[in-house]
This record gives C-alpha cells, sequence and structure tokens, in this order.
C-alpha cells in the first residue's frame, strides 16, 4: 500500500521500527521546511531534506544538466538516510505540509529502489492535525542503520531517451497550469512546457479535503489522460511533484510511470525545444 491514513499512522506510532520522515520543503525558500520541523513535528520525526538528502546537488549550487534536484546515486541516498537512522527492517511514512507533493519524492525513492514498507501520511501534516495528533520540537536521536536497497534506479527515462522517443511516450506534466502554460514561471529560464507534454496538475489527485481520490476515480482520471497504451511518463519542474503521479498510480492500481527525474528544469536549460500556450509558438530556450 501507497498510503496510510492519520488514524492508522497514530496507533502504530509507539512502533520501535516505525521511522517518520518530515520533508517539508518550498519552492523559494528552502530553509522554511527545516525552521517549520524545529517548531512542531509529529513525534519521533527525523527532518529529511530534499536539497542535501534526496537530490545529488549540494544546497544553492545550480546544474545546468540534470534539472534542479537531479537524483543522487542510490549507494549514497541509501548512506545519507541510514546515517539519519533509516534501515530495512524499519517501516517508513513520510509527510510534508504541501500535500504530499514534497513526501511523494522520497516514498519513490525509497520504493523504486525495493524498500519493502514505505506509505506516505494521506492527507499529510493537515489532517495529522485535524485529527489532533500531537506536535514536538523535540528531535529523535535514531542510531544509524543499514539501509540496502537496489544499486540501480529503475522506473526512469532521460532527456536523450525522451527527446529520442518522445511520440512513443505519454508524457505528463504535474506543475500547475499557468506554470505549463507559459503564464509564469518563477524558476526556470524560460516558460512553458515540452513539446507533446499533457497537463495533469497534481492537485487532481486529491479531494478537496487535500487526500487522494478513491482508487476507481484515480484509475478514471490517469485513464481518460493516457487514453493508449504507450509508456507514462511524469514530470514537473524538477522531478519532485512529479513523484505525486507515481504515488496516484499505485493507489489506483495501474502500471508505474517512468520519471523524468530531470524534468523541465533539465529540458530548458539543455535549450531544447519548448512550447507556450502564451504565444502559441514553438522556440528553444
Amino acid at each position: 500500500m501507497a498510503l496510510i491514513s492519520a488514524a492508522e499512522f497514530l496507533e502504530d506510532l509507539s512502533d520501535p521500527l516505525l521511522r517518520v520522515c518530515d520533508v517539508r520543503w518550498a519552492l523559494g525558500d528552502p530553509g522554511r521546511g527545516r525552521r517549520e520541523y524545529e517548531k512542531g513535528h509529529i513525534p519521533g520525526a527525523i527532518f529529511v531534506d530534499l536539497d542535501s538528502d534526496l537530490s545529488a546537488a549540494p544546497p544553492g549550487v545550480r546544474h545546468p544538466a540534470g534539472g534542479r534536484h537531479p537524483l543522487p546515486e542510490p549507494r549514497d541516498f541509501a548512506a545519507r538516510l541510514g546515517t539519519l537512522g533509516v534501515g530495512s527492517g524499519h517501516r517508513v511514512v513520510v509527510y510534508d505540509d504541501s500535500n504530499g507533493t514534497v513526501a511523494a519524492r522520497l516514498w519513490w525513492m525509497l520504493d523504486d529502489l525495493g524498500h519493502r514498507d514505505v506509505r506516505l501520511l494521506d492527507g499529510v501534516l493537515a489532517a495529522w492535525k485535524a485529527m489532533g495528533g500531537p506536535l514536538t520540537s523535540e528531535s529523535p536521536s535514531h542510531p544509524p542503520a543499514r539501509l540496502e536497497l537496489a544499486p540501480d534506479w529503475s522506473h526512469v527515462i532521460d532527456r536523450a531517451t525522451l527527446a529520442a522517443g518522445i511520440d512513443s511516450v505519454r508524457l505528463l506534466d504535474l506543475r500547475a497550469p499557468e506554470r505549463y502554460l507559459g503564464e509564469t514561471e518563477p524558476v526556470d529560464r524560460v516558460a512553458g512546457h515540452i513539446p507533446g507534454a499533457v497537463s495533469a496538475p497534481a492537485s487532481g489527485n486529491l479531494t478537496t479535503g487535500g487526500r487522494f481520490l478513491a482508487p476507481s476515480d484515480l484509475a478514471e482520471r490517469y485513464r481518460s489522460i493516457t487514453l493508449d497504451d504507450r509508456p507514462l511518463v511524469v514530470s514537473c519542474g524538477s522531478g519532485v511533484t512529479a513523484c505525486h503521479a507515481a504515488v496516484a498510480l499505485r493507489v489506483a492500481g495501474l502500471p508505474a510511470p517512468l520519471l523524468y527525474a530531470g524534468s523541465y528544469s533539465d529540458w530548458s536549460a539543455a535549450g531544447m525545444p519548448v512550447e507556450s500556450a502564451v504565444d502559441r509558438t514553438k522556440g528553444t530556450a
């Protein structure tokens, strides 16, 4: 299972084999997640930073190739989480305060590399608070653990492979519609989307209350988007929000997609063609 409800999670909170990961992060203010974690987090949660723990790039370093959040080497990722106390025998629950769009990255990384039990808190921190779940400012002190994962990413596609076979896949863009359309672009050098990409905002995976739709509703959504049997590739700005679709597809009981980890930040920085609904023309970044 990909999800865990707040009620079920509360019952399991005292399990010594449970590891809880707080993956809060904000576009434009990367330090906000840690600040919010220090103010209050779910008891036992460790802070996992998107920039330093879940990406190959150290904080503040711009990578023109590979996107803003390139995937780390699996061995480096396993070593880092092991240092934080996450081991192969642990049950892992991840959450954020962004409807799961950041925590899904950690869920996908562990799942893709074969960890046996990782779940995303459905409704994330908002659901926990709404249920009256406790918060603490105390950080846990877990001993280092051995985390054994696969040596390579499996469900990934790079820019060159995607560009060469763009017509043979169904590419989804999980960013907000205004970024897909090119009406605004707060981070990358040029606005728009990868030609051929279909807009499928991550918000469409959720109810108005911020929880994932029912499996049947998610299956209907993705079948209406994909239309045919071409392999599904998911993308976003930098390979983070795209993982939200991987969670949704697992809940729906549909095949896992390929992740374009570099996503639009990698594509546009490399000078590849982009398309914008604003000017209805194709150009280069």
